[in-house]
């Protein structure tokens, strides 16, 4: 009854969808488990480059049945256009194979006005969101008045709650922020369609997550943005409005820890992060510039979601420390390790001067954490070209003494390193726990 989770260690876009890509190939159920498309999980095969921002990545190995799980909120015009899309490139997603928990909520349009006119609304104090309308449509959960997906198997009533709900927004745009609302009758049309077209994806997804656990079937948790976001124990406000750590696997799937085999944390070989907040080891001028790209490349540092440039730094050990403690992780995944190439000297944060003393776990406020000062431990570059290597001993010298750095900050094995952004770029080291 194996279950194995994969988590992002750092602010989210780490390389998670090309570690559940390459996971997936052993696993008969794939499921996404908490956020919205507000996460973005680019993977590429044979040839093509897809942007998949609900459906999990799994969708890619024809074997796999893929879930969205309870935890999640669901935009069903974003859904539908990725299923479209998918077909289109002859990768099936039909009802048998791509199911969509009825526990799940759904993001309306009023949803998206919101979170641009509170996002707005802040002024300097800009968190950062992607205004896809996540922390609106979490909020209606926990203040439950939200619409669950379970409502579109009657698609006329389905059509008639989302006018309601968005009439009631609609009198909160204008007055209180002056904007216009969203039509309440076109919202009610388009999610009478939508409902039409994803109720045959509609399951008890918990029930089939443990049918497969039972029938001792590998079951995939893939996870969405990362730990730092966490809404409880990240660097709050500076978070996402869900919960995408390990625990936060086992709730948006419904399912008990007892199945649990491993945790599988993904780290880039650098840090990165979108939007506002603090980053202890941010970078500026050249050295940012070179780990960030210039956008061309879509392997670049750049949001996959809203397009923007990441802020780029060194590994935050201090940060991954915390990661493996929250997760409880059995084993890393480390992603662009050929980014660092030809990078001279290469630098990773062991701990934080803080307070007048040095700190090795981050203290608990950001704002405090915005006034640490990283100390670093530097290591030698190497400038050889490791995109075809494909063996743990083939890499330079340089680079698997960064990967053992790296892994002696948490204590846990580094299991597989990415050369590249293709499928067969990845290192297997080791064997998994």
């Amino acid at each position: 009854m194996p279950l194995d989770i994969v988590v992002g260690t750092q602010w989210g876009d780490e390389g998670k969808g090309r570690i559940v890509d390459l996971l997936a190939r052993e696993a008969q159920f794939v499921a996404r488990y908490s956020g919205g498309d507000n996460a973005g999980h680019t993977v590429a095969a044979q040839g093509r480059l897809l942007r998949l921002h609900l459906i999990p990545s799994g969708i890619l190995h024809p074997e796999a049945i893929c879930a969205l799980g309870a935890g999640m909120v669901v935009n069903p015009a974003r859904l539908v256009s990725e299923i479209d899309e998918l077909e289109s490139l002859g990768i099936g997603a039909s009802p048998t194979r791509l199911k969509l928990s009825s526990s799940a909520h759904i993001l309306t349009p009023s949803h998206l006005a919101l979170d641009g006119a509170e996002e707005a609304g802040r002024g300097s104090r800009e968190i950062g969101t992607t205004r896809r309308g996540i922390g609106p449509a979490y909020a209606d959960k926990a203040a439950r008045r939200g619409l669950r997906a379970g409502a579109m198997r009657d698609p006329e009533e389905f059509g008639r709650l989302v006018e309601e709900q968005v009439r009631a927004a609609g009198r909160l745009l204008e007055g209180l922020y002056d904007l216009p609302a969203p039509d309440p009758a076109e919202a009610r049309r388009a999610y009478a369609g939508y409902a039409e077209r994803l109720r045959p994806h509609l399951a008890d997804v918990g029930a089939l997550t443990a049918q497969a656990l039972a029938r001792g079937e590998n079951v995939l948790a893939e996870g969405a943005q990362g730990t730092l976001l966490d809404l409880d124990h990240g660097t709050y406000p500076f978070v996402t409005s869900s919960h995408p750590t390990a625990p936060g696997a086992l709730l948006g799937l419904g399912v008990g820890a007892r199945h649990l085999r491993r945790v599988i944390g993904v780290t880039k070989a650098f840090q990165t992060r979108v939007g506002a907040g603090p980053f202890p080891t941010e970078l500026f001028g050249a050295d940012a510039e070179r780990l960030r790209g210039s956008g061309a490349n879509p392997w670049d540092e750049f949001g996959t979601t809203t397009g923007r440039p990441r802020r780029c730094g060194w590994l935050d050990g201090v940060l991954l420390r915390y990661a493996s403690r929250l997760n409880g992780l059995t084993e890393l995944a480390l992603t662009k390790l050929d980014v660092l190439t030809g990078l001279e000297p290469l630098r990773v944060c062991r701990s934080y001067l803080f307070s007048g003393g040095e700190a090795f776990d981050p203290p608990p406020d950001p704002e405090d954490l915005a006034a640490c000062t990283p100390l670093y431990d530097t290591l030698p570059g190497w400038t050889e070209t490791i995109g075809g290597t494909r063996s743990w001993g083939d890499l330079p010298p340089a680079a698997r003494a960064y990967v053992e750095a790296v892994e002696r900050i948490p204590g846990v094995p580094i299991r597989w390193i990415s050369v590249g952004p293709e499928r067969e770029q990845v290192i297997r080291r080791g064997e998994p726990v």
